[in-house]
């Protein structure tokens, strides 16, 4: 499963990398482990070593299963990360970005910085992540036959063989924004030439199939099978959110179809010198009255942009003799927007880079910023008058 960013869902992009552990890039993708993953990790395991392996293999000394269940489950989870890799090497080859892929309590998720150029590419990245479960399950199936006769192996590969298998199937299901939801999207995006009306019928789709599996799991709660029935259910809850929020975001962009970017920005800032101290800064307009960036300004001529961010990041014994010019971002490495762009490519672009702000310049003088409440604000009273 892949996610393309929307601007509902990237307000709390900063809180959700820190809910996480980084293990490195791949391929130049970072990689996060979500918290909440040891907790599936560790359920995968016990579910493993304490029922499946004692049933499938009888009289192993109890330490066995366990060290058998831990690596399958680990060898588990990196057949995940394939599968999401899968996704990200589809969308780098067509010049998509990817930030990272993130492992968490539902498996997987590769953070795809934009929508698909065409349906052909929505539908290539979709399938990709099935056909790259669905080979690991032939090698561990062939792996099998090797091991026959390694009971401890055997019983690794069988299983991973098994699990890969449903793993496929499962993300075929045609429930945006899994794989196979991501087909349809595909299917209808070609045949009507409309990614707006593409997703609005796949992500319905979507949160349909999300409410089965909440009934589902209801049903299998009232018939005795309470852990089964909750897991269903929460797979549900989420597939229906996920949905959810990719008609939210289609709304959106039909709200602010034709907006330009002058039409949100907030024409007042708050200006500081170069000259000025951090701990000065703090003390006058972060404290005071709570602002949380600043446009570094000599005269008419802007320097750079500070943010509350870049104070933080330094420690707090050198802000009385820090200046606003040492600890800002030079003018020449901001990313600058005209009033005239469109409203709707302006937050992609926050959202694809991670910006909270954007300084608003034409002819080289800055006219206003771009933030990101100042679009929230904006959406709220489309909506209202919509």
């Amino acid at each position: 499963m892949y996610h393309s960013n929307c601007f509902e869902c990237e307000e709390g992009k900063a809180e959700v990398n820190r809910q996480g552990i980084s293990l490195g890039r791949v391929l130049g993708i970072k990689i996060i482990l979500d918290y909440s993953w040891f907790l599936i990790f560790a359920l995968v395991a016990w579910t493993l070593a304490a029922g499946y392996f004692p049933a499938e293999f009888s009289n192993w000394p109890v330490a066995e299963y366990w060290i058998v269940g831990i690596a399958t489950a680990i060898v588990f989870f990196v057949s995940v990360l394939l599968h999401e890799l899968g996704h990200s090497i589809v969308a780098r080859h067509y010049g998509i970005p990817v930030s990272s892929i993130r492992l968490f309590i539902f498996g997987g998720v590769s953070q795809i910085q934009s929508e698909p150029p065409s349906a052909k590419v929505e539908f290539l990245m979709a399938v990709v992540g099935p056909l790259v479960s669905f080979a690991l399950a032939g090698i561990f199936a062939g792996l099998g036959v090797v091991f026959a006769s390694v009971a401890p192996l055997l019983a690794l590969t069988r299983y991973l063989a098994y699990i890969n298998g449903l793993l496929g199937l499962f993300n075929l299901i045609p429930g945006f924004p899994l794989d196979g939801g991501r087909v349809v999207r595909a299917a209808v995006w070609g045949l009507t030439n409309d990614l707006r009306r593409a997703t609005a019928i796949a992500g319905n789709l979507g949160r349909f199939v999300g409410f089965l599996f909440i009934l589902y799991g209801v049903y299998q709660v009232f018939t005795g099978n309470f852990v089964n029935g909750l897991w269903i259910g929460f797979i549900g809850w989420f597939l229906e959110s996920a949905a959810m929020s990719y008609v939210r975001q289609e709304r959106l962009h039909e709200l602010v179809a034709g907006r330009r970017v002058s039409q949100a920005m907030s024409t007042t800032y708050t200006s500081i010198p170069p000259d000025m101290t951090l701990q000065q800064l703090v003390d006058r307009h972060v404290l005071g009255n709570g602002q949380r960036s600043f446009v570094v300004e000599e005269g008419d001529k802007v320097d750079g942009l500070l943010t509350l961010h870049d104070i933080k990041n330094l420690d707090r014994s050198a802000w009385s003799a820090t200046s606003a010019a040492q600890a800002m971002i030079p003018l020449s490495q901001v990313k600058r927007i005209q009033p005239t762009e469109e409203l709707w490519a302006a937050i992609e672009e926050m959202n694809r880079d991670g910006f909270n702000q954007l300084p608003v310049m034409t002819n080289g003088h800055l006219v206003g910023m771009l933030r990101r409440e100042d679009v929230i604000g904006y959406l709220r009273n489309l909506q209202d008058l919509a």
